[in-house]
């Protein structure tokens, strides 16, 4: 009989009881006078969830200055995106943000959006489309005070079309789009990804397309512009000639677990130990490698097997005599094989691995930085890597608000009108 009782959450004392010293982590300072490429910029990030801030956090790690504009009283939705009572994922995305706590309902929390927008560069926001000129800060008004303003406008579908109203969170996106068609394989449900994948690929590609408009209206006579980011569409950009795979063999390409139909040998291995190591033969002299450490040369000039083309249409039997010479092996033998034969294959890290690898401690892709609540945090470093203009981790993630007041004395407000301000509820902090 099963247990169906609901299971508590973990709790903070769970969450903290891997000792990480043990890893070595590369422990840094915030850099809180350090510039880079993006200094100079100012901006105003009215977003919300993983895309919005993740672009900005990609601004911000380059030298960027982000006002994170925050409900009051409630707080951007990703702090409550927690593992043990830990805003894990606000911790990492809101680094090098200021936070600026506004009652949007509020008239005088649009006239502070206002004032901050005439010294801004960027405007971002994930509203649903049209709500922006419900608040009154349509386009068109803001270029009103500030022509060069880039204006990143995120949602689901798009500013238009005939889903532009419908709520669009990266699950819904990644069903629509053929991603999750994809995902999985064929004799089993499709799979959506476990991160937020969606709004991951589109704030990456809407950072870009930001510094694109930006590197526009810097231009003699440029002006401001709006980028409509849409979550289905840098998904959908990403899944490859889809559309035409489909004109030219009349239907979508399947699932196929975690081998190819554009590369073969290519999958997910068991070795010997149950444990599991990844591998991509994607060109013909790495297939060649495999087939001859296998003891199988032979498969060189036998029909079925001599090329790619061949071999992904073959591939059941490929990964049957690859996968089954690798299970007579070790994870540590087959991967020292591989090595040796300059193949390109990795064990399946699980996190502890990637805490242990010696290339990820000397590349410092993972660092410790101080942190008031826990002591420290590990996180992902400033990626990528500039050699002349370096990005930077300036300042640790805002408390609520944290940075309302020194903001709105920058903008000329005084001690008297702050106060009726945090009176009112319309600032927080």
């Amino acid at each position: 009989m099963s247990d169906d009782t609901p299971k508590p959450a973990p709790t903070r004392a769970d969450a903290n009881k891997v000792d990480m010293s043990q890893f070595g982590l590369h422990r840094k300072e915030y850099q809180r006078d350090a510039t880079g490429p993006l200094t100079g910029v100012r901006v105003v990030d009215m977003s919300r969830l993983v895309c919005g801030n993740l672009l900005t956090f990609n601004m911000g790690d380059m030298g960027a200055e982000v006002i994170k504009i925050e409900p009051a009283g409630k707080g951007d939705p990703l702090r409550s995106w927690g593992d043990g009572g830990i805003q894990a994922q606000w911790k990492v995305y809101a680094r090098n943000k200021k936070s600026l706590a506004l009652n949007l309902r509020d008239p005088a929390a649009l006239d502070i959006i206002r004032q901050l927008v005439e010294s801004a560069q960027v405007l971002v926001e994930g509203f649903r489309p049209g709500r922006l000129e419900e608040m009154g800060l349509a386009p068109e008004d803001l270029w009103k005070i500030n022509p060069k303003l880039v204006i990143t406008r995120i949602s689901g579908y798009g500013q238009s079309g005939p889903y532009k109203e419908r709520p669009g969170f990266g699950s819904v996106v990644e069903s629509m789009s053929g991603f999750a068609s994809r995902n999985g394989f064929a004799d089993r449900e499709p799979v959506l990804p476990p991160m937020a994948l969606a709004d991951s690929v589109a704030g990456l590609q809407g950072a870009f397309a930001t510094v694109v408009a930006l590197r526009e209206a810097e231009k003699e006579g440029g002006k401001g512009q709006v980028v409509d980011l849409a979550l289905l569409e840098p998904l959908y950009g990403i899944m490859g000639p889809e559309a035409l795979v489909y004109q030219l063999t009349g239907r979508s390409r399947p699932r196929t677990g975690s081998s190819s139909t554009t590369a073969s040998p290519r999958n997910v291995y068991e070795t010997k130990d149950g444990k599991f190591i990844g591998m991509s033969a994607s060109i013909q002299t790495m297939a060649e490698r495999v087939f001859r450490m296998i003891g199988r040369e032979d498969l060189l000039t036998q029909e079925g097997f001599r090329t790619n083309m061949e071999r992904v249409y073959n591939r059941e039997e490929v990964d049957r005599l690859v996968g089954g010479w690798i299970k007579t092996q070790t994870l540590a033998e087959v991967s020292k094989a591989f090595e040796e034969q300059n193949i390109t294959a990795s064990a399946i890290y699980e996190q502890a691995d990637i805490l242990r690898d010696p290339h990820f401690r000397e590349r410092e892709v993972i660092i410790e930085l101080p942190d008031d609540e826990l002591g420290t945090v590990p996180m992902q470093n400033v990626s990528p890597r500039l050699s002349g203009t370096p990005g930077t981790i300036r300042t640790p993630a805002p408390k609520r608000g944290e940075h309302s007041q020194a903001l709105l004395e920058e903008l000329g407000y005084g001690a008297d009108d702050i106060e009726q301000l945090k009176e009112k509820g319309v600032v927080e902090g």
